[in-house]
């Protein structure tokens, strides 16, 4: 602009004569002026109350009907019905929040027969200042000068690669020095002059929510505390603070420092051409708070790293190939003709030649060669080295985001605990009274949730062996059909549909357990809201781990374990047990990780993307039957669609729960059983490159903005991350061991120096008094023909073990090397730390003098304004709006 400036008045100057220079520079300077001001000016704020200064931080909405036939109806029915009491509960509710200072303005909107109420909340300046130091909200004390970047471009740029990831995000929010708000140290905060802007949006959200959570409106004994209890008895509609403006970008040019923070994330993070692109975490820090920024960090950083885990897995494939064309053992059972007469398979089967399973064979060779064992002892490696680098990452934004010490001591209790305990305590590290629950009673409620979680368990398991029965009967049924294309491929069907009836009943038994686990955590009363989540993870991954691993566990170690031999089978409930197909078990096992994993993600990934547009047509189709019209307003002007209208058509944020499970499952889906199917890490990088955008998607444009929660770190997912790597590390080395060809394979070769006759050193022969009609079969297994093991079993059994303990031990070993090697803090966090703590205490340090009468003063507007909040009498008319005059001043 002001090249353009500078070019127009040179321009003028030479044509123009000197007595219209003057006249015209003055045009052109105010026209440049108009130009830039049309670039660059802010869109207009319209979160704000009818007079148009006021900001909105929240807003509580209710629905009634206004048919009169059904209003008559319900006042004919006892003065106690539900109507009356929620009416009560309402008013009651909007009393206190009055009489705790919150300014309240109420909208009422007439949408065919249904009344939609809403009430915008504000809280005075006073209000935050009281509420930011008891919830130990952090404001900045001094920028950080210190420039951002990660390690990919570092990289990137020292071998002078273009970075194709890197963006020019407007608006970067900058990064503070900060420490705990005192309304008495104010002076010393940064932006302390502007009462307006001195909260950042977020943090009025937080104070309001905690208001909203700790508000009675009814008996406490009976927990009748809180805003989320009034929207779950339906008492209210929905509460939400308000989004930004809208997501669309504006239909004319604008300069990208002009949008509002809402429109720069939609643009730079949720479009799809974004996919290459690193993700904007300050500005979703910003924006959604620190655990939704800190789970998309997470899920960027793991999606990173996958994709040398698929490059390597995608090698191992292509090995496998290489080994299905010229591996000798397939050679000679594809050319053995009638050579092999196989065993029945079932009571009612007949006998079959081994040449028949050819490709079926060669297939198995994909999934069961000499690289998954390199590809297990990577993975192993490569899950420990990610969960330290991200701890790493997870001390940079915690410090970078104020929140580095909150677990340990700004984290307050929950607004429902804090209601509802019992009594009161000293906190032992800040000293202040705090509520309490009694341990013994909280073990003993513990006590009865694991008791609700074994009954589940329990239920998986009968479930588990009912889908075994079902493979067994089904496959018996379609060897009676004398179809001969589904006798030759009855296993694989039955394999096949019984992995899809195994996922439909996992996704079930999904839905009904989180449910219970939420009832049950909240009964056991945790103090804190990391606590309640730990808990509540910690019940519902136990039970989906028992729920999606327990099929493919007992394909990995036990099927086929327990069939006994021709003339001695065993048996359950009559039906002979499950043997592993005539390819193996490794290819079943692949079959079904790939059902369930693959078939899970293709399943949420629709849901993600149609199920909240769906919801969000028909949500904004029941609230548009007729054109808006607002009671307050004057009849003769239609307004347009104000932002609380707007805001109530979106849908309920539904929290990170189920995307952080997603991910976990599939973190152990690509680890615990990666040797059976090294295409994993490949379809999992592919499903989190689409997920990225639709968490986004719905963040964005979908949800009603969520209440700011902050955290630490990802919390307990961490340990259960962790828990998932050693597990990994020994589920591999069974499945080399037990299930893979890899080491038989091995010990044939040691013994016969070359792989021609493995597949009859396979083999077994069956006794002769199962033999009908002189015919002599076949069957896999180490046996002679009396039935008894042979010492080559024997020599394999000490081999297998013995590598079982090699393995785990190598593999561990390295990874506590690696875990010792990479620092969980790194250097330069550890001084920005303690530079933090020095500032933190030179601008709270008691270094001036106040007189005696300003102390009490501010002690006794605090001790009011507690009482005020706390006391259960109050009742005052939520129809009236404090005056904006009295905003600084404490309620009396």
């Amino acid at each position: 602009m002001l090249f353009l400036e500078m070019f127009l008045l040179r321009s003028f100057s030479e044509v123009c004569t000197h007595g219209y220079q003057l006249f015209i520079l003055i045009f052109i300077m105010e026209m440049c002026s108009c130009l830039s001001q049309t670039c660059a000016a802010p869109q207009e704020n319209k979160n704000v109350f009818s007079d148009g200064v006021t900001r909105i931080d929240f807003v509580l909405v209710w629905e009634e009907s206004v048919n009169p036939l059904k209003s008559a109806e319900s006042n004919e029915l006892s003065s106690g019905s539900s109507h009356d009491t929620h009416r009560k509960w309402r008013t009651e509710f909007l009393s206190r929040l009055q009489a705790a200072g919150l300014h309240q303005e109420m909208k009422e909107v007439v949408q065919g027969k249904t009344k939609t109420t809403y009430v915008l909340l504000s809280a005075p300046w006073n209000v935050l200042c009281y509420y930011a130091e008891e919830i130990s909200i952090r404001v900045p004390l001094q920028v950080v000068t210190t420039p951002i970047s990660n390690w990919s471009e570092n990289i990137l740029e020292k071998l002078h690669i273009p970075n194709i990831m890197a963006q020019d995000v407007p608006n970067l929010p900058p990064d503070y020095y900060t420490c705990q708000f005192r309304t008495n140290k104010l002076e010393r905060f940064l932006g302390n002059e502007n009462k307006d802007t001195f909260f950042k949006t977020t943090q009025r959200h937080q104070i309001l929510y905690e208001i909203l959570a700790r508000t009675p409106y009814g008996a406490l004994k009976r927990g009748e505390v809180g805003v989320d209890r009034l929207v779950s008895e339906k008492v209210l509609t929905a509460a939400f603070p308000l989004h930004e403006g809208p997501f669309e970008m504006p239909k004319t040019p604008v300069d990208p420092q002009s949008l509002n923070m809402r429109q720069i994330l939609h643009h730079y993070w949720a479009c799809w051409a974004c996919w290459k692109k690193y993700q904007p975490l300050d500005h979703i820090r910003e924006y959604f708070g620190e655990k939704i920024a800190l789970y998309f960090a997470w899920l960027g950083f793991y999606t990173g790293w996958l994709l040398p885990a698929a490059v390597v897995g995608f090698v191992i494939f292509l090995f496998g190939i290489w080994q299905m064309v010229t591996d000798v053992p397939a050679e000679e059972l594809c050319s053995s003709g009638d050579a092999f007469v196989m065993c029945p398979l079932c009571n009612i089967c007949s006998y079959w030649n081994l040449s028949s399973i050819c490709y079926t064979y060669k297939a198995g060779l994909l999934f069961d060669n000499g690289g998954t064992v390199f590809f297990s002892i990577f993975m192993s490696l490569w899950a420990v080295t990610f969960l330290e680098y991200w701890k790493r990452t997870s001390s940079i934004l915690s410090h970078r985001w104020d929140c580095s010490e909150f677990e340990e001591i700004e984290e307050r209790p929950r607004p429902e605990f804090t209601a509802l305990a019992p009594m009161t305590v000293r906190n032992p590290v800040t000293g202040a009274e705090e509520p309490y629950f009694p341990e013994t009673q909280r073990l003993s409620r513990t006590v009865t949730g694991n008791m609700v979680i074994i009954l589940m368990i329990a239920m998986v398991l009968i479930f588990l062996m009912g889908i075994i029965l079902y493979r067994s009967i089904l496959s018996i049924i379609i060897y009676r059909s004398q179809n001969a294309f589904f006798i030759f491929s009855a296993g694989r069907i039955a394999s096949l549909t019984g992995s899809m009836l195994n996922l439909l009943v996992i996704l079930l038994l999904s839905r009904l357990y989180t449910y219970l686990a939420q009832i049950l955590t909240r009964w056991e009363m945790h103090r804190t809201q990391t606590k309640y989540e730990d808990a509540f993870i910690l019940k519902v991954f136990i039970f989906q781990f028992v729920n999606f691993y327990s099929s493919p566990v007992y394909i990995a170690f036990f099927k086929g374990r327990f069939v006994g031999y021709p003339g001695n089978y065993n048996t359950l409930l009559g039906i002979r047990n499950e043997d592993c197909g005539s390819s193996g078990c490794l290819i079943e096992l692949a079959q079904e990780l790939l059902v369930i994993m693959v078939g899970k993600q293709v399943i949420s990934n629709i849901q993600e993307f149609v199920l909240p547009k769906l919801k969000t047509w028909w949500h904004r189709r029941k609230l548009k039957p007729a054109p808006s019209k607002e009671v307050i307003d004057e009849p003769d002007t239609e307004p347009e669609i104000n932002p609380w209208e707007t805001n109530y058509q979106l849908l309920v944020c539904e929290g990170l729960f189920d995307e952080y499970l997603e991910m976990v499952l599939q973190f152990g889906f690509i680890t615990i059983f990666v040797a059976a199917c090294p295409l994993a890490p490949l379809f999992a990088l592919i499903n989190n490159w689409v997920e990225v955008r639709l968490d986004a998607q719905k963040f964005v444009c979908e949800y009603r903005r969520p209440v700011v929660e902050r955290a630490q770190d990802i919390g307990i997912w961490l340990t259960i991350l962790q828990f998932i790597s050693y597990l990994a590390v020994i589920s591999n080395a069974f499945l080399i061991a037990f299930t893979s060809d890899f080491l038989p394979r091995l010990f044939y070769r040691y013994n016969a120096g070359s792989m021609s006759g493995y597949v009859n050193f396979t083999l077994a022969v069956a006794p002769a008094n199962f033999t009908q009609s002189q015919t002599s079969c076949r069957y896999r297994g180490f046996r002679d023909e009396k039935g008894q093991h042979t010492q080559d079993y024997f020599h394999l059994l000490a081999i297998r073990l013995s590598f079982v303990i090699i393995f785990e031990h190598v593999v561990l070993l390295i990874g506590r090397i690696i875990d010792w090697m990479v620092p969980d803090i790194p250097e330069e966090v550890e001084i920005k730390i303690k530079r933090e703590h020095y500032m933190a205490k030179e601008a709270l340090a008691e270094n001036q003098s106040l007189s005696r009468t300003v102390l009490e003063e501010v002690e006794r507007q605090t001790s009011e304004l507690r009482r005020r909040i706390q006391s259960p009498t109050n009742s005052i008319s939520p129809s009236s709006s404090p005056s904006p005059d009295h905003e600084d001043k404490p309620p009396s």
